[in-house]
């Protein structure tokens, strides 16, 4: 496996093709430093290019998820942007960053692999932003999460304002994100923002894990197309979503995978299929 400074990735079952991927600065309860918006895209694109890999699920180390952007790398930048005898050229320099820190996050989003969020503890700011990337998201029964930008003057802008309100509506969305209060995570479960709550942490790894062991039995062709279609509908109208299902069905419909789910199907045992 490779190696970070910020994550880890762990296959805790070598017959399994559910790979684990860690924050993992528990003494700084994983808050997102400059090195992580540069390793997550790494990481993610090593785990997408694996052919071992199903399904992927993101999780904290330590007691908390995520406690947000680490302070020391925002005054980093904002020491950076401020420091320029040119204001165009600082905030041409600030705003390449934050495309960059963007980018970072939508990388869950490209990944091909389904991307299953895990959360316990703090979810508060950058973690958001992140786990909104998430395609599906669970959290344990302590879990609390919390839009917390507006709280250190700055507008969120890692994508917790672009995706939330699909999520859990728009006039939710601005609620939480205009009070930065905390919700708990069953709140969270009736916002929709997570599919389900588990009354522990130990609860929580073992059903997630549970639930992305069937994703990954699934055919993969089936199961990244399911994400790829999902991802663009959202952009499109339902005429426009439909075409464009139509379109990748004809390339992708007719395969082996088809072939053995229908077989396996008839003869009543498990499919078998490729890697991807």
């Amino acid at each position: 496996m490779e190696s970070y400074k910020t994550l880890e990735i762990v296959r805790k079952n070598t017959d399994s093709s559910v790979f684990h991927l860690i924050l993992n600065r528990p003494s700084q309860l994983n808050a997102l430093s400059l090195d992580f918006f540069d390793e997550l895209p790494e990481a993610l694109s090593s785990l997408d290019q694996n052919p071992d890999v199903s399904v992927i699920i993101l999780s904290g180390a330590g007691k908390h998820f995520c406690s947000g952007i680490d302070l020391a790398s925002l005054s980093s930048i904002s020491a950076q942007a401020s420091s320029g005898g040119d204001r165009g050229r600082s905030s041409e320099g600030l705003r390449r960053r934050i495309k960059s820190m963007q980018a970072a996050i939508t990388a869950v989003e490209e990944c091909r692999k389904p991307v299953i969020a895990a959360v316990h503890g703090a979810c508060i700011g950058g973690g958001v932003d992140l786990v909104t990337a998430c395609d599906v998201r669970y959290c344990s029964e302590e879990a609390f999460f919390s839009i917390k930008e507006v709280d250190l003057a700055i507008v969120a802008d890692l994508g917790t304002l672009q995706r939330l309100p699909r999520i859990v509506g728009h006039a939710k969305a601005m609620e939480l994100a205009l009070t930065a209060r905390r919700f708990s995570g069953s709140e969270a479960k009736d916002l929709g923002l997570v599919s389900q709550v588990f009354g522990s942490k130990s609860e929580l790894d073992k059903g997630v894990t549970m639930i992305a062991e069937r994703i990954a039995a699934k055919s993969p062709l089936a199961v990244t197309g399911t994400k790829a279609v999902l991802l663009r509908s959202r952009e499109m109208s339902v005429e426009q979503g439909l075409d464009y299902v139509a379109t990748w069905n004809s390339g992708m419909l007719i395969s082996n995978d088809l072939h053995e789910a229908v077989s396996a199907q008839m003869m009543k045992r498990q499919p078998r299929f490729s890697k991807l």
